[in-house]
């Protein structure tokens, strides 16, 4: 069986760069998990970015993949599930999350009712020959030649060199589901673990752990929820918090976080002393601490300091996403600017 590397990651950008200083490569953003298959003639293994490996949550790939593939690969891409009538389908991350689940029959019956397929967009090893060290331009080419007459669930994503078209489908595949675009430069060789790609989304987000929760001031269900990140001194951080719940969802959260609830020996929910700032006052800052466990993605518009500058929205659960993934690494860079041109 081949080793499955850490994926390659990317850094976001606000805008589709152009490629006049560097040859590049563009591709449609697959809103999915990130999955990396190893295919070596009788074991079929998908990987994922975190330390969850996500083979036994897709049943139906690990059964067909090895039917298509012409031979023994390693393959980089994204796991999706489309649902919707045919002329009018799109990504459908609710239905992709719910894969993530200990119950085999659930699985199973999902993997039936809501097929998932492979989108395949590198190729790190084939037969018993290493490519990572190998430029992407090479990679690309004997992707395409390997996946040729390959049939779905394995699919081969769409490329372009033309950086206006790729702007043209960061604005149009939204409507497919799909969050972006990516840019790959065409000489780089594989790079594990390491941001060297672009990202361009419809919007800045993060993937963040949840840290702990406040009671809603009606003294019923979560009012708050910390979130954090980590450093690069491994510490993990309270970045801001998400409110604006519903009466539904904060009773929901309440027991869905139960299991993450930390606990004293008596069996009593451990309180934490929230930070304060010189706005909180006498108010209370006191919350319920959780196993840093469970990662969601949120919405949020800038940094100050090390934290968010306002209160973060939900945007979903990440159940595949490992928590200690979640660092200050991901967040946008904002160019330096000069005051004084703002206001001349």
């Amino acid at each position: 069986m081949y080793e499955i590397p850490a994926p390659m990651l990317a850094k976001a950008a606000a805008a589709v760069p152009d490629s006049s200083k560097k040859p590049m490569l563009y591709e449609p953003k697959w809103d999915g998990f990130r999955g990396l298959v190893a295919w070596d003639g009788e074991t079929l293994e998908i990987g994922s970015r975190g330390a969850k490996p996500l083979t036994r949550y897709f049943p139906e790939l690990v059964e067909q993949l090895p039917r298509i593939l012409p031979g023994p690969c390693l393959l980089d891409g994204e796991i999706v599930v489309a649902t919707g009538p045919a002329g009018a389908q799109r990504l459908d991350w609710d239905a992709l999350s719910q894969r993530i689940h200990p119950a085999a029959s659930r699985v199973a019956k999902l993997s039936a009712e809501t097929p998932a397929m492979f989108i395949a967009f590198d190729l790190l090893a084939e037969g018993e020959e290493d490519l990572q060290q190998h430029p992407f331009r090479e990679r690309r080419e004997r992707l395409e030649r390997m996946l040729a007459g390959a049939a779905s669930p394995l699919h081969l994503t769409r490329t372009t060199e033309d950086a206006e078209l790729a702007r043209r489908w960061l604005a149009e595949f939204e409507g497919a589901g799909l969050d972006g675009v990516v840019a790959k430069p065409l000489d780089d060789p594989y790079a594990p673990g390491k941001r060297t790609l672009i990202k361009v989304k419809h919007a800045r987000t993060a993937d963040v752990v949840a840290l702990g929760y406040r009671i809603h001031k009606s003294g019923s269900g979560v009012g708050s929820l910390l979130v954090g990140l980590y450093g690069d001194d491994g510490v993990l951080r309270q970045v801001g918090g998400v409110a604006a719940w519903s009466d539904a969802m904060r009773a929901q959260l309440v027991e869905d976080l139960a299991p993450l609830v930390e606990r004293d020996e008596s069996g009593e929910a451990v309180v934490g002393e929230g930070e304060r700032s010189r706005f909180s006052g006498a108010k209370d800052v006191s919350f319920v601490r959780l196993r840093p466990e469970r990662v969601l993605e949120v919405r949020y518009d800038q940094l100050e300091g090390a934290r968010f500058r306002h209160t973060v929205q939900f945007e979903r659960w990440r159940p595949d996403r490992d928590a200690h993934s979640c660092t200050y690494e991901q967040l946008d860079t904002v160019a330096g600017y000069d005051l004084a041109d703002v206001l001349a």
